[in-house]
């Protein structure tokens, strides 16, 4: 429970940030053509989240391993193979987008008018793809780009909490808000204050990172081990002497 509360909350946190800007897309005027750009985006990064979550995955399972085998180097290793993995392929596939910017739209909708304005967006597509792979490797929580995978692994679940509070609702949303209605910008400022929330969140996870003292760490997860071998060894020897009588 100490470490799977704070993951939901993170989790939890990250994801309701996306979901109301579908709903504000819907107000500005010609909310049908936002509406269908915003989800088209949402579409086209959850695509890519599948490949960036497979090296979260893998980056939470190599650090939690070392870590509690008491090998900190073989740790902190594992965090830059994940980093340098995420850059290589959100920048590739960053790249792609980009390249293919104005025929993209086309794989959502048949309308010249979607298609012009997808073409317009991708630019800043195409950096989402890179943060939200940066986010997602560094992160704490996720269900949500190998950051995160790190941060579950090294045990930061509750900083994770106050890293996506801040970098979403503190500087994320009201970017947006202002963005989209006092600059006009619409559906594109909308994603801009998302876009900036991302790399808020990549940057302070980035900094949590840098500063981590991964001797100390894998003490102390060798401490949670031991912890939880004593705690299981009890519940045995109870058992056995409940049988017993």
């Amino acid at each position: 429970m100490r470490f799977a509360v704070p993951s939901a909350i993170m989790a939890c946190l990250e994801c309701w940030s996306f979901e109301p800007l579908i709903l504000v897309a819907g107000t500005p005027p010609n909310s049908k053509l936002e509406t269908s750009v915003l989800s088209i985006c949402f579409t086209t990064t959850s695509l890519h989240f599948l490949i960036a979550y497979g090296i979260s995955a893998a980056a939470s399972t190599r650090v939690s391993n070392q870590l509690g085998a008491g090998n900190p180097k073989s740790a902190q290793a594992a965090v830059y193979a994940g980093v340098i993995l995420t850059v290589v392929e959100a920048v590739i596939v960053g790249i792609i987008l980009f390249c293919c910017r104005s025929v993209l739209g086309y794989a959502y909708s048949n309308e010249k008018e979607v298609v012009d304005y997808v073409q317009e967006i991708a630019p800043l597509l195409s950096l989402s793809v890179l943060v939200d792979g940066l986010q997602t490797v560094f992160c704490v929580d996720d269900i949500s780009s190998s950051k995160q995978g790190i941060a579950r692994g090294s045990g930061w679940q509750h900083l994770g909490s106050y890293v996506n509070l801040a970098a979403y609702y503190l500087v994320g949303a009201p970017l947006a808000l202002v963005l989209c209605y006092a600059l006009h910008l619409r559906g594109v400022g909308l994603w801009i204050g998302l876009l900036t929330g991302s790399t808020v969140q990549a940057l302070l996870l980035a900094l949590l990172t840098s500063f981590t003292n991964w001797q100390r760490k894998a003490i102390e997860a060798r401490e949670r081990i031991f912890e939880q071998t004593r705690a299981d060894n009890s519940f045995e020897l109870e058992a056995q002497t409940i049988v017993y009588k």
